[in-house]
């Protein structure tokens, strides 16, 4: 048995970091806090060399962590930084109704707590990760952003034109100019690996915290799971490669993601019949719209906009929302004089949690098993109505003709309620301070906590979550 701890952190992605940043600006000098990270430290130079092919380095990939029988894929990076490693830097706000979906539309359940709840916590987020966007935005905003927004081409100018605060540069921490270190956006469009480190990762914003005097890492460390008492978590159980080890903590904060955050409660004997019940993403869908007269050009970075026309309103009674986004990766239309006569649109939608789709146990403890039967009819029957919204929302554009992708992608990189929060412990398993029902020195943070999954990126939403509960628990 290894010392105790103040606190235990279980990851070193957007969740536990936001988490950690809080608590350790709360405590004092002398407390002890240890993060247990399963994969390693690539540093950013190392990954930008090896994404050249100057090298290689052994990144575990996130297929080989957990076994199912569905095509559906999972996709996350399983080391230091987590997905900030890998993702694009998309961070809109949820829209105030999608904390309310049962009372506003009678779909799927509310959240315990509202838009209100998170402006503040959004916007030091916001701060935080230096995020460039429009004055003008569709949700509720008191304050501006603290980066100038990335610019549009010519058809998002015509679209923000027609639909204006429903049309809008998309909110990104892909920096518009210097910002604490990081480079402004270099619109090469390949930022899974930001080549001149524009976009926020968890290296480039959060190194002070993991080199404070208070906190040890240690890595390649997998937590397998917690050993309870009746109201709370004594230690905490882990594999560091070799053996297993077992450590004490006061309080303990799972920041895994939605499939480990639930399998580390499932392996700890968490009989809530919710745990691990629900896991879910949004479905995305791309068209492309080919025009007669009209040249796409211009604009910065590799999505410039996101249109909300789709997004809510009362048609979520019946089936999903929607989030557009404006791709501006490098294509051309293969005719002579049209090459850039076309635009590329992603559609992303909404899902509910089933309960046919679930994290479970495997004969091997540190495996999960994935069971996922499908997404919602609620979503499909949004889906199926895309060709008629293209037709409603950009037949005013010199289309010429319009594609829906046959091609569905098998994941958008988010993965969702798997432990979700509510009011009781009949439905959910953390309550609105994301302080788990049962075992209450417990603390589950991420997108795992999500009781409905909305159109936007998660990202933002649950890194200012975790400034909450830190407030909420520590404060």
């Amino acid at each position: 048995m290894e010392s105790t701890y103040d606190l235990i952190v279980v990851g070193t992605g957007f969740a536990s970091s936001f988490f950690l940043k809080r608590y350790l600006e709360l405590s004092k000098q002398n407390i002890r806090v240890l993060v247990l990270e399963r994969g390693d430290f690539h540093p950013h130079k190392q990954r930008l060399a090896a994404k050249k092919g100057e090298t290689e380095i052994p990144i575990t990939k996130a297929g080989k962590t957990y076994t199912t029988q569905s095509d559906k894929i999972w996709v996350f990076d399983p080391n230091f930084g987590g997905s900030s490693n890998c993702w694009t830097g998309c961070t809109p706000r949820f829209m105030p109704n999608d904390f309310k979906m049962k009372s506003e539309y009678d779909i799927g359940t509310d959240w315990p707590i509202s838009y209100s709840d998170v402006d503040n916590y959004y916007h030091q987020a916001e701060e935080i990760m230096g995020i460039g966007g429009p004055q003008v935005t569709p949700f509720p905003k008191s304050r501006p952003y603290p980066l100038p927004p990335q610019q549009l081409s010519s058809v998002d100018r015509l679209m923000q034109k027609k639909y204006k605060e429903l049309y809008i540069s998309q909110p990104t921490a892909r920096a518009t100019k210097t910002f604490n270190g990081r480079n402004a956006c270099c619109t090469s469009t390949v930022c899974d690996v930001c080549p001149v480190n524009a976009k926020m990762t968890i290296e480039n914003t959060f190194e002070e915290i993991y080199n404070d005097h208070r906190v040890t890492v240690k890595y390649n460390a997998q937590v397998v799971g917690l050993i309870t008492t009746q109201s709370k978590a004594d230690s905490l159980v882990y594999y560091d490669g070799t053996q297993t080890r077992t450590v004490k903590g006061d309080s303990i904060a799972l920041a895994a993601n939605g499939i480990f955050n639930a399998h580390i409660l499932l392996n700890s004997g968490d009989t809530n019949p919710l745990t691990g019940t629900g896991i879910t993403e949004q479905v995305g869908l791309f068209a492309r719209l080919y025009y007669k007269d009209l040249a796409n050009v211009g604009g910065s970075s590799i999505i410039t906009a996101n249109g909300y026309m789709m997004y809510d309103g009362k048609h979520r009674a019946e089936q999903a929302g929607c989030l557009i986004e404006s791709f501006n990766t490098p294509f051309i239309r293969n005719e002579r004089g049209k090459w850039r006569n076309l635009s590329i649109f992603k559609f992303v939608y909404e899902d509910l949690p089933q309960v046919s789709n679930r994290v479970t146990l495997s004969d091997n403890e540190r495996i999960p098993s994935i069971v996922y039967k499908g997404h919602s009819a609620y979503t499909q029957r949004a889906i199926d109505a895309l060709p008629e919204n293209l037709e409603k929302y950009f037949s005013f554009l010199p289309i010429e003709k319009m594609e829906v992708d046959n091609y569905r992608q098998k994941t958008e990189f988010h993965i969702c309620s798997s432990t979700r929060m509510g009011g009781t412990v009949e439905n959910s398993v953390v309550d609105k301070n994301m302080v788990h029902h049962t075992w209450r020195n417990v603390i589950v943070l991420g997108s795992s906590v999500y009781p409905t999954t909305t159109p936007a990126n998660p990202t933002l939403t649950l890194s200012a979550l975790s400034l909450r509960a830190a407030d909420q628990y520590f404060g």
